[in-house]
C-alpha cells in the first residue's frame, strides 16, 4: 500500500508539473475543466446518483467549467476579460465556505439529498477550477506555492495530531482530527507562509501588513480544514471511505483536492484585490 501511494504521488506530481509549466493556457483551461468533470463524477457517487446521472453531471460540470473559463479569460493569453464575474464567483464561494459550510457541518445536513447535493458539488468544484486557471496565469510558481500551503497544513495537522492530539475536532464527522492537529496546521502554514513571502520578495513591511498577512494565513488554514471536513461528511453520509478508487493507494480525486477546493477561490479573490482587478 505504501509503495502504491508513493508511486502514485510521484507520477501525479510529475504529470501535474509538466502540465503546469508547459501547457498553453487553452490546454490548461481544458485540464481544469477535466478536473471539474472528474470531481463531479465522484461527487455524483456521494450524492447517490446512478451511473447515467453521474455521467450527465460530470459531463455538464466539465463543459460548464470550460465554457465559463472561456468567458472569464482570454483563451489565448489567459488575461481576465470578466473581472466582475470572476470576483462575484469567488465571493460567493467564500461565503459558502466561511458561512454556509460551518452551519452545514454543525447541523449535519444531508449531502446525499440529490438537488442540494449536486448544487453543493458545483459550488465546491467550479470556483476552485476557475482559480486554477487564474492563479496559473498570474504565475505557475505562485499556484504551486498556494497548493503547497494546503499540503503543509495537512502534514502539520497529521504530525501534531499524532503527537499531541487529545481533543477531538469533529468526532461525528472525522474522528481522527483534533484541535491540537488544527493548531499545528496553523503554526505550520504561518511558518511556510513567511518563508514563501520571503522567497517571492513580498515580505510585509509594516506591522499592520504583518498582522493582515498572518490573519489571512490563519483563515486559509481554517478554510482548508473546512474543505476536508465537508468532504468527510459527504463520504460518511454516503457510507464510503474514499470518494473513488482512481488513484491507487490514495482513493479518489476528491480525496486529494478536498482542501484545495475551499482554499483556492479565496486565494484567487485575494490576488484580484492585490492586482487591483476588483471593479
Amino acid at each position: 500500500m505504501l509503495k502504491a501511494r508513493v508511486v502514485t504521488a510521484l507520477l501525479l506530481l510529475a504529470g501535474f508539473l509538466a502540465m503546469l509549466f508547459l501547457l498553453p493556457f487553452f490546454g490548461w483551461l481544458l485540464f481544469s475543466g477535466a478536473v471539474a468533470g472528474l470531481g463531479a463524477w465522484e461527487w455524483g457517487g456521494l450524492v447517490k446518483l446512478g451511473t447515467f446521472g453521474r455521467r450527465v453531471y460530470a459531463f455538464a460540470s466539465m463543459i460548464f467549467c470550460a465554457v465559463l473559463g472561456g468567458i472569464v479569460f482570454d483563451t489565448g493569453t489567459g488575461a481576465i476579460r470578466q473581472a466582475t464575474l470572476l470576483t462575484s464567483i469567488f465571493i460567493f464561494a467564500g461565503a459558502f465556505w466561511l458561512v454556509a459550510v460551518p452551519v452545514w457541518l454543525k447541523a449535519k445536513w444531508p449531502t446525499s439529498a440529490r438537488i442540494p447535493g449536486m448544487l453543493a458539488g458545483g459550488i465546491v468544484l467550479i470556483p476552485a477550477c476557475l482559480a486554477l486557471m487564474q492563479l496559473r496565469v498570474f504565475a505557475p510558481l505562485f499556484l504551486l506555492a498556494a497548493m503547497a500551503s494546503v499540503w503543509v497544513a495537512d502534514i502539520s495537522a497529521y504530525l501534531c495530531g499524532r503527537a499531541f492530539g487529545r481533543h477531538k475536532l469533529a468526532p461525528a464527522i472525522s474522528p481522527g482530527k483534533t484541535w491540537e492537529g488544527a493548531a499545528g496546521a496553523v503554526v505550520g502554514v504561518l511558518i511556510y507562509g513567511m518563508a514563501a513571502a520571503w522567497a517571492f520578495g513580498r515580505m510585509p513591511n509594516t506591522s499592520g501588513a504583518w498582522f493582515l498577512f498572518s490573519m489571512a494565513l490563519v483563515v486559509l488554514t481554517a478554510v482548508s480544514i473546512l474543505g476536508d471536513l465537508f468532504e468527510s461528511l459527504a463520504k460518511r453520509q454516503a457510507g464510503v471511505k474514499d470518494s473513488g478508487a482512481i488513484l491507487p493507494g490514495h482513493g479518489g480525486a476528491l480525496d486529494r483536492i478536498d482542501s484545495l477546493t475551499s482554499t483556492l477561490p479565496l486565494v484567487g479573490l485575494a490576488m484580484l484585490f492585490w492586482e487591483g482587478q476588483v471593479p
